[in-house]
């Protein structure tokens, strides 16, 4: 086949040569004919070369595998890693990267159904169609999907890799998800901090609001909303030049309330908001991987009542001599979780305090009424006694099948623990026996794994890893069935394959989200720079103290 091509493809070459020729001494004389002549030569000129190129380039357009070539005995090596990967079917094409030897690659994407993508490409970066992409994966849904790959060698050979196989998922994940991006540096004032929604059908991504709309010295805190709707968002905002107060969106409206929400969860209902105050100061290790860390030295639980624009808190949320964090609403709005640890240390200046790599986080959850505003007793999910360390981040999954969170070495910050790994509980179970029992779920990696979010049917999850660099944060999807079972999770998708190769940006804080936000970034900005807000204050003097640091103030949390 191979000669064959190369000699109508020389033949080819000779007859356009020979035509270019012909037109080009024709050329004089048909200038001096009249104008009908002249428009009839080249009118005959253009219908001889369309059919020539109809003629003998439509053999080459038309791709197929190479027929005479060698069996490697194993599957080709390709980054990102989409080898035995679920995907949903509305996800944007898993682009890749063959990191095989060769000057030119052939790639047939196919399943049981519909037409089969080829890629003939001389680089080794593979870029897949987006309508032909989704178009097979739709017809194929809960089927296989199969990359099969060939790569020709220097001195002409093909060599055919074993085929990879990943699945197709009958059930969709959200199309949006918003972000956090921003450079991993230890202080504020270097790089830019920016929160950014992407279209997971695409490649499309949107800056919802950055740094540049309100000065260096800010921060862009956690983001939530209520449900997996953007209809009732807070993120919160740490400025040198317009101070902290919380964007508080609903319903298509921003405002501005003068208070610091932490990191907050929406009540299902969506008539109240809690949140933490933590006094969340950072210091650095000499040597190890990941350097930095930081030590919750006094928090508390607060929330926001929409309705009433008040902020209130109850005992069991804001003792003195405990410290509570990570709030997470269950399904139902009938539980609250979050994480508590008794505190080590009295009032001291010495960050971190000799204590900090004793404390550990017990999850924990209280009842809660939300007609009448009650609150019941506490009771432990998961013990740190028992574990031995410190459990952070807990998520609920819509379905309210599922209890997620993060369990690690000791202290209070996932993503700057190495040993953070991603645990799961089924409720309904532990509802029917009165027995929490966490499992390890099967993605976890060697490196930090945190920051995760469920889809609003329950079936996927979105987090960040450490797992390619030790350093930068990326976000993984990963598929869970409903027997709470993981499967090996996927790299956000990029069209250029090699993006991540020169990203020095981090990801973090995904939240999965069913249609895009409304917000747009100027309109946001001139919220937070107006003097207008809603103002509300704390009914108790809070666990913790109020910032006095510059340094405290707009530090940047990854």
């Amino acid at each position: 086949m191979e000669t064959t091509s190369r000699q109508l493809l020389m033949n080819c070459r000779n007859t356009i040569a020979i035509l270019i020729t012909f037109i080009m001494c024709t050329a004089f004389r048909v200038y001096k004919m009249s104008r009908f002549y002249r428009y009839t030569f080249f009118l005959a000129v253009v219908l001889v070369v369309s059919s020539i190129s109809l003629l003998v380039y439509r053999p080459f357009s038309k791709k197929v595998a190479p027929e005479k070539c060698i069996s490697v005995g194993r599957p080709a090596r390709i980054h990102p890693d989409y080898c035995g990967v679920v995907c949903p079917a509305n996800i944007a094409p898993l682009n890749f990267v063959v990191n095989e030897e060769g000057r030119e690659y052939f790639v047939k994407i196919y399943s049981d159904k519909g037409k089969p993508i080829e890629i003939y490409c001389k680089q080794a970066k593979v870029v897949i169609s987006e309508k032909s992409w989704h178009r097979l994966l739709e017809a194929n849904r809960g089927g296989k999907l199969y990359f099969e790959i060939f790569a020709r060698t220097a001195k002409g050979q093909w060599n055919r890799f074993d085929r990879i196989e990943n699945k197709i998922a009958d059930e969709d994940i959200d199309n949006f998800a918003m972000y956090r991006k921003m450079h991993p540096t230890h202080t504020q004032y270097y790089g830019n901090i920016g929160i950014y929604q992407r279209d997971l059908r695409s490649y499309d991504e949107k800056l919802i609001l950055d740094r540049n709309y309100l000065g260096k010295r800010c921060c862009l805190n956690c983001h939530s909303f209520c449900g997996n709707s953007p209809d009732k968002m807070v993120l919160g905002i740490r400025s040198g030049n317009y101070g902290i107060s919380t964007l508080f969106i609903q319903d298509g409206t921003a405002r501005k309330i003068n208070a610091k929400f932490g990191y907050s969860s929406w009540h299902p209902s969506g008539r109240l908001v809690m949140y933490s105050v933590d006094y969340l100061p950072m210091f650095f290790h000499t040597a190890r991987s990941e350097i930095r860390d930081t030590v919750d030295l006094d928090s508390c639980l607060a929330y926001y009542l929409v309705d009433s624009q008040a902020v209130k808190t109850v005992p069991a949320l804001s003792r003195k001599e405990q410290l509570e964090t990570w709030p997470a609403w269950s399904a139902d709005g009938e539980y609250l979780y979050f994480c508590s640890a008794p505190m080590l240390w009295a009032k001291t200046e010495q960050i971190p305090p000799d204590e900090y790599k004793d404390v550990r986080y017990n999850l924990v959850r209280i009842s809660y009424d939300v007609a009448s505003d009650e609150w019941g007793q506490e009771e432990t999910v998961i013990s740190s006694a028992d574990s031995g360390r410190s459990a952070g981040m807990p998520r609920t999954s819509p379905d309210g099948r599922w209890l997620s969170f993060c369990m690690f070495d000791y202290g209070f910050f996932p993503p700057w623990q190495k040993s953070s790994d991603l645990y799961l509980v089924d409720l309904e179970s532990a509802n029917q026996t009165g027995v929490f029992v966490p499992k390890r779920l099967e993605i976890n990696s060697d490196e930090s794994e945190s920051w995760h979010c469920w889809s609003s049917n329950s079936r996927w999850i979105i987090f960040s890893s450490k797992r390619d660099y030790g350093v930068f944060t990326r976000l993984y999807i990963s598929y869970i069935d409903e027997k709470g079972n993981s499967y090996k999770p996927f790299l956000l998708p990029q069209k250029d394959p090699l993006f991540y190769e020169s990203c020095l940006l981090t990801y973090n804080t995904p939240e999965l989200i069913i249609r895009p936000a409304p917000a747009r970034c100027e309109n946001l900005a001139k919220v937070i720079r107006s003097s207008n807000k809603i103002s509300v204050d704390m009914p108790i003097t809070m666990a913790t103290p109020k910032a006095t640091s510059t340094e405290y103030q707009y530090r940047s949390r990854e």
